[in-house]
């Protein structure tokens, strides 16, 4: 059975390690819809219908690759364990790649006029030739894509999408691996968010639990 076949009733209680007696629980129920939304899209990334356009294999490893880049997290070991699971040397060449990979950001130069003065530069990602011999052109270069969609999303532009397209991705993929990647941030975010309410001390009143929206 490989990772993607396991059943997980909640990833981010997974990830947070959330008991159903704990107050972070209590702030998630609040949000009922939110929170089986959240598991309905990692259902639909991780147990397609059709993979065709785009292999689980691949999704485990820009997954991991995705979450290893911004933490060295609970989400990050969640999704390299997936990934070793799918393809164990692919999620080595994958992660090592990532913890090389990983800055701070967003950064990145605006197209537009206006925001010149907004533009700001770091770290420029592309995978190594190794990394390129070994996963293939293809997953190659949805992990640079990956990193650009991270750090640098005011660049993903038109010559982004074409790289993507000489790589051997087509429209329905690329936008899946945009789908991904900005599932990924977004659990992430919340999950680390709830872990620290965990941490936080005294329940929270009526009043700021509402506000909660995870």
């Amino acid at each position: 059975m490989t990772a993607a076949e396991v059943s997980i009733t909640d990833v981010v209680d997974e990830l947070t390690g959330i008991e159903p007696d704990e107050r972070s629980a209590a702030l998630r129920n609040r949000r009922p819809v939110t929170r089986e939304q959240l598991q309905a899209s990692f259902d639909a990334l991780f147990t397609p219908l059709s993979d065709e356009h785009f292999a689980l294999a691949d999704r485990e490893l820009v997954a991991a690759f995705a979450t290893r880049l911004t933490a060295d997290d609970a989400a990050a070991a969640f999704y390299a364990d997936r990934a070793r699971s799918a393809d164990p040397v692919a999620a080595d060449i994958v992660l090592a790649e990532a913890a090389q990979a990983a800055t701070t950001g967003p950064f990145g130069h605006y197209r537009e006029a206006g925001l010149q003065n907004e533009n700001t530069d770091g770290v420029r990602y592309a995978p190594s030739e190794d990394a390129v011999i070994a996963l293939g052109s293809r997953l190659a270069a949805a992990l640079a894509h990956t990193h650009l969609l991270v750090y640098r999303p005011r660049e993903a532009d038109d010559s982004a999408i074409q790289a993507l397209l000489d790589a051997g991705w087509d429209a329905d993929g690329i936008i899946t691996l945009s789908q991904l990647v900005s599932f990924l941030a977004f659990q992430q975010r919340v999950a680390a968010g709830l872990r620290a309410l965990a941490l936080a001390g005294p329940a929270p009143s009526d009043s700021t639990a509402t506000e909660v929206s995870a």
